[in-house]
């Protein structure tokens, strides 16, 4: 490999003139950029987040809570809970209604100690994760029966039934009142560790939202998010973050829908329903997979604003998941849910003297969320959807023409309503339509021309689901997030950039998964209770997102500008400010190859850098290895109107080009 730039002149010349002989040289391929005819910009929000709770990546995920079913309001009130007995202690607890805390919380946990410290553990998500030494806040709401006991024990426990530390909770009487303590854990586990509460005395005594977050959160926020999994989504750069989803928007009956304004407010007063992912897979059923809402719009909202994103929430268009129910709202019923999308912009948007400002400004945010994009459901097809999806465009291009609408495509673009359902958006005029590609390796490469045949006006192109499928393997049939899949993909995002006026946005989907409770793979991040890392593919996407650039640069490839000329893939930007040019390279074949890139008669000059993501083709990363396949940097120096670089077999490479001044 070369490190430093080569002026070629009259080399360059002679290549070009031996490839429109026919000839095939045995130097570089090269690469001509036309710097100084910059084409279309390219959008903040071409490389964003998709976030669904699939996999758990909320609650036992993203979400930082430890407890699992914490206001005993699944319908199995005692899911997730058993006896904890110190040394032979003794006692019995069941769920109760009695006059509970609220309302919108129904049920709690009476629980009576007849003798010694008896009390309720709690499973967590597949175990909790704990670090020797740091600090656990624990909350509940509790009150004592009569002369019950006025004192309760907070413990974690290992599977001997030691404690990993502990905290008092003191003051106990017989009304409702929240309780906090600190524990300090003393050993460090994975999934291993269970929390407990135990009753300092005999008598009997209630608890409910039993509450367990470590200190560290993202921002040190109560009711916060993990923050190596935030962190790993902040170094992706992206440019929107799209919540909740997803088939959960959806659900599989209406009533089952996400519907936002239940997920905002006190975490005590978020009404928790079924996660839709609990049984759809019979080989990977989870029947412990609801939603607790504690990471609800609100959060969303905040995530977005501390990922520098721009919020794209995803509304109910008063349809179920047409892959189950098919369930309508009828049309002269649809009014609640453009409500709802109505209410929704007042509550991201809205002064603190409108209704739902107030609310906004009242949880802790007094500015606006400045909300520009709004999705009108989630993978729905047919005559019912362009119907619904019209009467949202109407009302809200009346009242909030500030907001971009995306429509979706028909998620099987094979189809003819594929054709159909696109020609019917743009009559409407939609903003973006929103396409899903879920395909082998090898689709994406044959693929990568989709977006050079669309038209130049209408609406714009949001590819807001794709991942490259292997096929699956291994007993749990899990389809593996390789190497292949990661350079398939990046192959088709350089599509994305060389027509950057049609394609807006993009992202890849699912982003997170819980190693010991997922339901879909592949996916971008893994994590455990404790750890995480990002697969190829999250690699790739970081490369990207990190060096999208401003305004495409035309290019050709050995005097061809069709894309993947030679077995290379190839994009070309601008950067802001002008002063780099940013070109991606990838190689997915088994041999390496050598690039010339010249610059349209502008001179290199400076510090460049080359970041390069390379490996075994069914190269994975794992808990064990988690950098496997990563992505490593150089900086080398440049001069003259040409640089030459080697990609390696089976590599993605992102250039930044450093131009000398005029």
């Amino acid at each position: 490999m070369r490190n430093a730039g080569m002026a070629l002149g009259g080399g360059v010349l002679a290549l070009m003139a031996l490839v429109r002989l026919g000839a095939q040289p045995a130097g570089p391929l090269v690469l001509a950029v036309a710097v100084d005819q910059p084409g279309a910009p390219i959008a903040s929000t071409m490389y964003g987040i998709f976030f669904e709770d699939i996999n758990f990546a909320a609650d036992g995920g993203i979400y930082a809570e430890k407890i699992k079913n914490r206001s005993f309001e699944f319908p199995d009130p005692l899911m997730g809970w058993k006896r904890a007995a110190v040394d032979g202690a003794r006692g019995s607890f069941a769920a109760a209604t009695e006059v509970p805390p609220s309302p919108a919380n129904a049920r709690y946990l009476r629980i009576t100690s007849e003798a010694g410290r008896y009390g309720v553990t709690n499973d967590g998500f597949r175990g909790m994760g704990i670090r020797k030494g740091e600090r656990y806040t624990v909350s509940l709401l509790a009150r004592r029966r009569g002369d019950g006991p006025t004192s309760l024990v907070a413990q974690f426990e290992d599977p001997r039934n030691q404690a990993q530390g502990e905290t008092l909770l003191n003051g106990l009487t017989t009304n409702w009142a929240r309780y906090r303590g600190t524990i300090t854990a003393t050993e460090t586990s994975g999934s291993r560790t269970r929390f407990r509460v135990l009753a300092d005395g005999p008598g009997t005594f209630d608890i409910d939202m039993v509450s367990v977050f470590p200190e560290d959160t993202w921002q040190g926020r109560e009711n916060g998010l993990r923050r190596d999994l935030v962190q790993l989504l902040k170094d992706m750069k992206p440019g929107f973050l799209r919540f909740p989803g997803g088939c959960i928007v959806e659900g599989r009956f209406l009533d089952g829908r996400y519907q936002w304004k239940t997920t905002i407010g006190d975490p005590a007063e978020r009404t928790l329903i079924v996660n839709r992912w609990n049984d759809e897979f019979a080989n990977r059923a989870t029947p412990d997979y609801y939603q607790s809402f504690g990471l609800g719009f609100y959060e969303y909202f905040l995530l977005s604003e501390d990922l520098g994103a721009e919020p794209l929430p995803i509304i109910n268009c008063g349809m179920a998941c047409q892959y189950n129910s098919g369930e309508l709202a009828p049309l002269d019923a649809i009014d609640p849910y453009i409500r709802d999308a109505l209410d929704l912009i007042e509550f991201a948007n809205g002064p603190v003297t409108s209704s739902w400002g107030a609310k906004r400004a009242a949880l802790g945010h007094p500015a606006p969320f400045n909300l520009k994009l709004l999705g009108v459901g989630n993978e729905q097809w047919g005559p019912q959807y362009i119907e619904r999806f019209a009467l949202f465009e109407k009302v809200l291009g009346q009242q909030h023409p500030e907001i971009t609408l995306i429509a979706s495509a028909d998620p099987n673009f094979r189809s003819a309503n594929f054709s159909w359902q696109s020609d019917r958006l743009r009559e409407l005029n939609a903003d973006f339509i929103d396409e899903h590609f879920y395909q082998p390796p090898d689709w994406f490469l044959k693929n990568v021309g989709r977006y050079d045949s669309y038209p130049r006006t209408g609406p714009r192109i949001f590819v807001g689901e794709y991942a490259a499928h292997v096929p699956a393997t291994g007993p749990q049939n899990m389809r593996p997030s390789t190497l292949e899949a990661a350079l398939a993909e990046a192959v088709f995002m350089t599509g994305f950039e060389r027509n950057a006026d049609v394609v807006r946005m993009s992202a890849f989907a699912p982003l997170l998964a819980h190693v010991d409770a997922w339901q879909w793979t592949p996916n971008l991040i893994w994590f455990d209770n404790l750890r995480s890392f990002g697969t190829p593919s999250y690699h790739a996407q970081q490369m990207f997102g990190a060096n999208r650039g401003a305004r495409v640069l035309p290019m050709t490839l050995n005097g061809n500008a069709v894309n993947g000329t030679g077995g290379v893939f190839s994009s070309a930007a601008l950067s802001e400010g002008g002063r780099e040019v940013i070109v991606k390279l990838v190689n997915p074949g088994g041999d390496a190859r050598e690039v010339a890139i010249s610059f349209g008669g502008r001179t290199a000059g400076g510090e460049a850098t080359s970041t390069t993501l390379t490996g075994d083709s069914a190269g994975e990363n794992s808990l064990a290895q988690p950098a496997r396949v990563a992505p490593t940097t150089e900086k080398f120096a440049v001069t003259g109107t040409t640089v030459i670089r080697a990609l390696p077999a089976r590599s993605l490479t992102v250039l930044r080009l450093p131009l000398a001044p005029r």
